[in-house]
């Protein structure tokens, strides 16, 4: 535990008690080794809080480690003060070692402030290499290189297991030469000590790359002081300089942030840039043909350049993506040689969270501290990332590519290509007419499926399934079968062709085949008549986040909208000693008397607000749901933004409004006399210029209205600050499907596992229920978190349904929602509820 109580996290500005209290606990969980789970709400300052309290205890951990190395070992035969002086000779050493590194640093940070203008304007520092622009399909009269080599028993023994590399590409030829890159590419020769052991680092990481860019502004404002000591080592060595420095700091992301080479970044998808990149490496590309950006140790030099300007200063990825332009090295590959003297990492989900993807980037983990923020959907994240659709029209398009090949090449198959490429067809026959039979004979809209049903054709089981999919990956089968059918086809067109490799993706869905049966299921979708698909869903996420926890030094989990909290405890974290685990939750930074929180029971005529499934299409409460809008609508003033269970939902309500005439007006009318309403699609499309215009209503005066879905592009990363959002309210429980299939199957699993670890059945189905209410809570949790964002600001919450009143779902509110009740009312009749918000905008207004 930390010792000071007030202790100095060198906050750029003078924090506010719960930011104090917020880095403390992150400190001391850090301290202590434990896992963390943090609640902080959005608006509280939570980013420049994980900030100042991970690297002031990187920092105080870099001097205990600095103690540890320069430590003597006592001896009654030497006076104290020689090994006191000992001791202080070879910390000095240590830190000198440490001021090289930072005073070459700060050469190029000055080189960089003097030559800004210079070095944006000009010419990399090479000569590139001509790139062909154009798509990287081979010319006519190529057609040798799409047959496939020799593949024999002896190669499958000495094959190496980097076959499992997950789907987005990062494959056995890239992790080969990745891991290259991790290692010591050789010294800059004027720089013969930067080539580091590994620092010790903090992985920070977050959804997506625009949460992370926010996190790298936030960064660059705090200034942390170097370790003790090592100033007065900078005025002996150095002169005069400046006490702080620089964190050194690496962002790391995927192909498709990075690739510097168009010919590779304008493929397309994901996938397809990432085969791409990996066919321009082969050895069998002509040379004209490879990207003349891969570090090479030809130009090792750049790779070093690289690296020394990516921690001179704090980048995020799209400056380490300009950086690899201006020096003309490949960023994606050269960033390996930044991760050991970094101190800060920040990456995307998908590159932590993916075993083969931390393996491929040459990313340990072992002894560090993870902070994962906006971790909130961090289990839907593992899922996600872990499970896999097929859909019909893939099967087919690749049975199709398969076929074509066939007929070209398979005179030319010998041996052990023979076998496997005739087994890969008749996998995916038997996968296909699986499917079909779905399609033709199931009415259901969802289906559990078993292996076995999927490989019930002709042969099928005598299969050795890991051989077959180790053979796809390493005998490059899907490149040479998808590059074939697209060198067909440009023929065909004469232009080139734009395509995500099918076969590739179909790979990813026979490795989850392999997966242990309990850890998850396969099921037949038919979300659309013309869209019927097989997916793979994990159940389980503990073990693919199981070797992180047991690698890191300390693991923190933050979000604006952590609770309920129990769910990370009993579903990712059960193997976890209770002891290790640390939860923390703060109120928000508002005043009490800014937050109005209500629960609604009844409309104004006294018809109960119940949206659950059974009462929701009712037509009494639609119509009284639109009549307490309208009198919210008349109070609430400037943004009021209307949350619904789901888009179909609200169709139906509003398509009900529309058609229904109270009096002369319908309820739709009445609502925009009120405000401009504006509706929320479905597609992502459009949601930029809904935004725009919503805000434009506000601004001139009349008000508007937001009518949006719990889960949807508007409940998640849209700040309703000040006018936005003076009133938010919230319509139902999101609930899902209880008689899904997929939900089923979740909830027999925990029902199972709660078993297996010693409860009863009981337990198991009280397990099961409450990870469905707290699924349905987190996402309710969320999009109340778009209101309140800063100090000053101010809003309603208003809750319709009379479950919220109910103990078992109030309780899962966040308790910064909680400090806004009045607790002697929290569910008073609608005339109360609405004497009670017109004082409250009375004395804000």
């Amino acid at each position: 535990m930390m010792a000071e109580s007030t202790k100095d996290f060198h906050h750029p500005f003078t924090p506010y008690d719960i930011q104090s209290q917020l880095m403390r606990a992150v400190y001391d969980c850090i301290s202590d080794g434990k896992i963390g789970i943090f609640e902080s709400p959005t608006g509280t300052g939570k980013s420049l809080s994980l900030i100042c309290s991970t690297l002031s205890w990187l920092r105080d951990e870099q001097r205990l480690a600095l103690d540890r190395q320069a430590s003597v070992e006592e001896s009654n035969e030497e006076p104290a003060w020689i090994l006191e002086q000992t001791r202080k000779q070879k910390t000095e050493q240590l830190l000198q070692r440490r001021l090289e590194l930072e005073s070459h640093l700060a050469q190029i940070r000055e080189k960089e402030s003097r030559l800004r203008l210079q070095y944006e304007k000009g010419e990399p520092l090479r000569k590139r290499a001509k790139l062909n622009h154009g798509d990287s399909a081979s010319e006519p009269g190529d057609e040798d290189q799409f047959v496939l080599d020799d593949y024999e028993s002896e190669t499958e023994a000495k094959a190496p297991t980097a076959f499992q590399a997950d789907r987005e590409g990062l494959s056995a030829a890239s992790l080969d030469l990745m891991r290259k890159l991790g290692e010591p590419l050789g010294p800059a020769r004027d720089n013969p000590d930067l080539e580091t052991a590994e620092e010790l680092k903090i992985f920070f990481c977050s959804r997506t790359h625009s949460q992370l860019t926010q996190f790298v502004n936030e960064l660059r404002r705090v200034r942390i002081p170097e370790i003790l000591g090592f100033q007065d080592v900078k005025e002996r060595y150095a002169g005069n300089v400046q006490q702080e420095s620089t964190v050194r700091h690496l962002p790391l992301g995927s192909r498709r942030n990075l690739c510097i080479n168009p010919s590779i970044a304008n493929a397309g998808s994901t996938t397809a840039i990432n085969e791409r990149c990996l066919d321009m490496q082969q050895s069998s590309t002509p040379q004209e043909k490879r990207c003349s950006f891969l570090p090479t140790k030809q130009n090792e030099v750049l790779v070093n350049e690289f690296r020394d300007h990516t921690l001179a200063r704090i980048r995020d990825i799209e400056d380490l993506g300009a950086l690899g332009k201006k020096i003309g090295i490949c960023p994606y590959y050269a960033s390996r040689a930044s991760i050991k003297p970094s101190e800060i990492v920040t990456l995307p989900y998908q590159l932590l969270l993916q075993k083969s993807a931390r393996e491929a980037l040459g990313v340990s983990l072992k002894g560090h501290v993870i902070v994962i923020d906006e971790a909130h959907n961090l289990m839907d994240a593992i899922t996600n990332i872990h499970s896999i659709t097929l859909t019909q029209s893939q099967l087919h398009r690749c049975r199709t590519q398969l076929r074509t090949y066939l007929q070209k090449f398979r005179n030319k198959l010998k041996g052990k290509n023979r076998v496997y490429v005739t087994q890969t067809v008749r996998l995916i026959d038997s996968i296909s007419n699986c499917l079909d039979n779905l399609v033709s004979q199931s009415s259901s809209v969802e289906v559990l499926v078993t292996v076995g049903d999927m490989m019930s054709g002709k042969g099928v089981d005598q299969i050795n399934l890991y051989k077959l999919v180790r053979y796809i990956a390493e005998s490059k089968l899907a490149r040479k079968v998808e590059g074939y059918n697209e060198y067909v086809t440009r023929q065909a067109l004469g232009n080139p062709v734009d395509s995500t490799p099918v076969l590739t993706h179909i790979q990813g869905f026979l490795q989850a085949l392999m997966n242990p049966a309990a850890e998850g299921r396969f099921f037949f979708e038919r979300d659309e008549p013309s869209y019927p698909s097989l997916k793979y869903l994990l159940l389980d996420p503990t073990f693919h986040f199981k070797e992180v926890v047991e690698d890191a030094r300390a693991v923190v989990l933050a979000g604006g909208t952590m609770s309920p909290m129990d769910d990370y405890s009993r579903h990712l974290f059960a193997y976890v000693a209770p002891e290790r685990l640390k939860t923390w939750s703060c109120g928000h930074i508002v005043p009490k008397d800014n937050l109005f929180v209500r629960s609604v029971s009844r409309t104004q005529d006294g018809v109960d607000l119940d949206f659950s499934f059974a009462k929701r299409n009712s037509f009494p409460l639609i119509n009284g749901l639109g009549c307490c809008l309208v009198r919210l609508a008349a109070i609430v003033p400037d943004g009021l933004v209307v949350f619904f269970p789901s888009y179909a939902y609200l169709d139906q309500v509003s398509g009900q409004w529309q058609q229904t005439t109270l009096g002369s007006e319908n309820i739709w009318t009445r609502l925009e006399k009120r405000k401009t309403v504006f509706k929320e699609s479905k597609g992502a499309s459009g949601i930029e210029d809904t935004l725009q215009q919503y805000s434009k209503a506000i601004d001139e005066g009349k008000g508007a209205i937001l009518l949006s879905v719990i889960g949807g592009k508007m409940s998640e990363g849209i700040n309703f600050s000040d006018r936005l959002g003076r009133g938010v309210a919230v319509v139902g429980l999101p609930f899902p499907n209880l008689h899904s299939a997929q939900w089923k199957a979740k909830l027999d699993y925990i029902e199972q596992s709660t078993m297996e670890r010693g409860g009863s059945r009981a337990e198991g189905k009280a397990a099961g229920r409450d990870f469905y209410e707290n699924a349905c809570m987190r996402a309710v949790n969320q999009s109340i978190g778009r209101a309140i964002r800063h100090q000053r600001d101010f809003a309603s919450i208003l809750l319709l349904d009379r479950r919220y009143s109910t103990s078992r779902i109030a309780k899962k509110l966040p308790g910064w929602i909680k400090q806004g009740f009045d607790e002697s009312n929290f569910a008073p009749s609608f005339p109360e509820t609405i004497q009670g918000l017109q004082a409250f905008y009375d004395a804000k207004v």
